[in-house]
């Protein structure tokens, strides 16, 4: 019989996008002291936000509910140009933590709605990040849902259209609509590099190898992650039984009956400090041995935005602003 262990993905977990984001609202907190305001929530996990909010960072929906003159940051998935400006109005001190990944994507909207294109955003229509990037150019971009149909598209001119991705869906969902595009409109243009980031991608390709090797996996994330969403599709469309927890309470016991190998990951957005506990509650209930599987290694690293980076040069004993 096979002994009953835990299998755990890699790469796993954060990405660069969603550390630089948390760095960014800690080193804001050290320099500037609070109150810090953060518009929506910095990355999709709750834990991330509640350990946050715990060392004082005010988190709010929407920017009149920062007092004028605050300091409030931008979360990673990006804002549309309104929000900035609004934040302008307000006399806001802006610190933008999008990932860069995304405002690569807003560029390209700019680009191809500068240009006359008709642009189809692949992407869920109520995520913030699809949000932002259709605010760069609403009058040109159409959001196409992953589930959607691309015969109810209705484009100017078939000969002037153009495709971008929110960054965290799934390359199968992806390739699929993309190619019914194409047999669509045969001369779409596409992103000058792939939209969907490395981390989504890698940590997808590391789920279709756990799959080979579990008998159910387990993704760490929260229920409002995007990219932990996909990986959970990812692994049920390789034929492996798969959950999202955001926590060991979410773990049911009646899913364990009969599994000796668990696989175990976790979305962009959640600390491995999660995945650690998992593990050690899997141990408890008699999975003893871990093993890991993939070998890729990231060495992705963003630079922090540049009005934080400036501060960070003022002795932080300087709190005057």
């Amino acid at each position: 019989m096979d002994k009953k262990k835990v299998v755990l993905a890699s790469p796993r977990g954060f990405c660069a996008g969603v550390v630089r984001a948390i760095d960014i609202v800690n080193l804001a907190l050290d320099v500037y002291g609070q109150p810090i305001y953060v518009r929506r929530e910095i990355v999709h996990n709750k834990f991330v936000v509640n350990e946050l909010r715990q060392k004082g960072i005010i988190f709010v929906n929407e920017l009149d509910e920062v007092p004028s003159g605050s300091r409030v940051i931008f979360s990673a998935h990006g804002v549309a140009p309104e929000i900035s400006a609004a934040a302008i109005a307000r006399d806001l001190k802006v610190i933008d933590a999008t990932c860069p990944l995304v405002t690569k994507v807003h560029r390209e909207a700019i680009k191809y709605a500068a240009m006359g294109y008709a642009i189809i955003l692949i992407g869920h229509s109520d995520h913030d990040e699809v949000i932002g990037t259709l605010g760069e150019a609403p009058e040109s971009i159409a959001v196409l849902d992953p589930e959607g149909e691309v015969s109810s598209l209705h484009v100017p001119d078939p000969t002037k259209v153009a495709y971008l991705t929110q960054t965290t869906l799934s390359l199968n969902d992806t390739r699929h609509i993309v190619d019914k595009l194409r047999e669509r409109f045969p001369q779409i243009q596409s992103p000058a590099s792939e939209d969907i980031c490395y981390a989504t991608q890698n940590r997808q390709s590391a789920v279709l190898e756990l799959a080979q090797k579990a008998e159910l996996i387990l993704v760490v994330g929260s229920a409002n992650s995007s990219n932990s969403c996909r990986l959970v599709e990812v692994a049920q469309g390789a034929g492996t039984p798969a959950y999202l927890v955001d926590d060991i309470e979410d773990i049911k016991l009646p899913w364990l009956k009969g599994v000796n190998k668990i696989g175990l990951t976790a979305g962009a957005s959640a600390p491995e400090g999660l995945v650690e506990r998992v593990v050690g509650y899997l141990n408890a209930l008699g999975f003893p041995e871990v093993e890991i599987t993939g070998g890729m290694v990231e060495n992705v690293q963003f630079s922090l935005p540049p009005e934080l980076a400036e501060s960070l040069k003022i002795p932080k004993h300087n709190h005057s602003n």
